[in-house]
């Protein structure tokens, strides 16, 4: 039984699940806009909206934590200089996740998780 034990494996031991968690955080906050399974896409939004929160907090401490997640000093300048910005009037769900059906291979659930509120594309 797996009472009272929160998150998904993603069929991963913990040090590749936060691996993977990280680069498709830190590919959604350069590219606004990614695709993958919905289980993934679900445990990346948890991180993705968090960041965006260190963002709007903007001082050091919260570019340092966000460092520790994101690990590429220039997706962590996008985000407190950019995307943070874009969001200081809202209060939380910067992400928005839609499902696009199953994937032809293996027949997975597949969503674009993407920022919401004005998508600006690079």
């Amino acid at each position: 039984m797996r009472h009272r034990k929160t998150g998904r494996t993603l069929g991963r031991n913990s040090s590749h699940r936060a691996a993977l968690l990280r680069n498709l955080v830190t590919s959604l906050l350069n590219h606004e806009k990614i695709t993958t399974t919905d289980a993934r896409a679900k445990e990346v939004r948890k991180i993705a909206e968090k960041m965006i929160t260190l963002g709007k907090r903007g001082d050091l401490h919260a570019r340092r934590q966000a460092l520790s997640v994101v690990r590429e000093k220039d997706v962590v300048a996008k985000l407190f200089e950019r995307l943070a910005p874009r969001f200081e009037n809202r209060q939380g769900g910067y992400t928005r996740i839609i499902k696009l059906g199953n994937r032809a291979g293996d027949n997975a659930p597949v969503s674009i998780i993407e920022l919401v509120e004005g998508q600006t594309a690079e």
